[in-house]
């Protein structure tokens, strides 16, 4: 895995391409961590994506076949690779963009699916594979694809392990958009300057509403963007963009 940082935005990509990417253990940590240390000082966003020809295979399986662990250890280790990694990406306070630069599968599927936006190549394969090795969707994906896709379409894809292809993915909003391959870095790179030219710990403050907000009813949900909303009143971001607006300039967020 490389991990880069230039001009405010760290890019993650996946670097195993002679088995697509797939990810082990050690992968799906350094995922986590990588995420985890993103920073709203520091970083406008995360893009996480593949050194040609994948995106992500998903989970290795071939680690599959050599593992040996009994219930206990299986949990753990779930938790604390693939899971965790599905879990920084949901929590964190930088806005994650997946670039979809090839083929998109199992895992690799539910951590677009987390990502808060994805971009994708038309003729790239999609699959929610996890059941044809007898599992069922982690890293998150029983979480996020019915909130994406819709309940039956999640189960759709879950219970099948069906193959489709990007355009497919951005007519189901499995994805943002699909872009012609020589397109997908200028779309990546759009977003990313829009995102560049927002304050991101009011992005954070946004996504971390939102998400909390997902299962709350109603009242609740107010409660908490009552609470969410005080803190950004109180904020250095607020001030400047009330500043900047009055002022009749751009705002130049830290």
């Amino acid at each position: 895995m490389r991990i880069e940082d230039e001009d405010g935005v760290r890019t993650i990509t996946f670097d195993r391409p002679n088995v697509m990417n797939a990810m082990n253990l050690e992968v799906a940590q350094e995922l986590a961590e990588a995420v985890a240390e993103a920073d709203p000082v520091e970083h406008d966003a995360v893009v996480i994506t593949g050194d040609d020809p994948a995106f992500s295979a998903g989970g290795d399986i071939m680690a599959m076949k050599e593992r040996e662990e009994g219930p206990r250890e299986a949990y753990e280790r779930v938790a604390e690779t693939f899971n965790r990694a599905a879990a920084e990406m949901l929590n964190c306070d930088v806005p994650i963009v997946a670039k979809v630069n090839g083929d998109c599968v199992g895992a690799g599927l539910a951590l677009v699916a987390a990502a808060d936006f994805a971009y994708t190549v038309p003729d790239a394969t999609f699959s929610c594979a996890f059941i044809r090795v007898g599992l069922i969707p982690d890293t998150a994906a029983t979480f996020t694809l019915p909130r994406l896709v819709g309940l039956r379409t999640a189960k759709r894809l879950t219970f099948t392990g069906e193959f489709f292809d990007g355009a497919e993915a951005a007519e189901m909003d499995l994805v943002n958009e699909a872009v012609p391959e020589e397109d997908l870095d200028e779309a990546v790179d759009e977003i990313v300057g829009k995102l560049s030219r927002r304050p991101t710990r009011t992005i954070g403050m946004t996504k971390q509403a939102m998400h909390e907000n997902l299962d709350n009813d109603w009242r609740k949900a107010l409660d908490y963007e009552n609470m969410v909303q005080v803190q950004a009143y109180m904020s250095d971001e607020h001030e400047e963009g009330v500043d900047a607006f009055l002022e009749g300039r751009d705002a130049e967020w830290d």
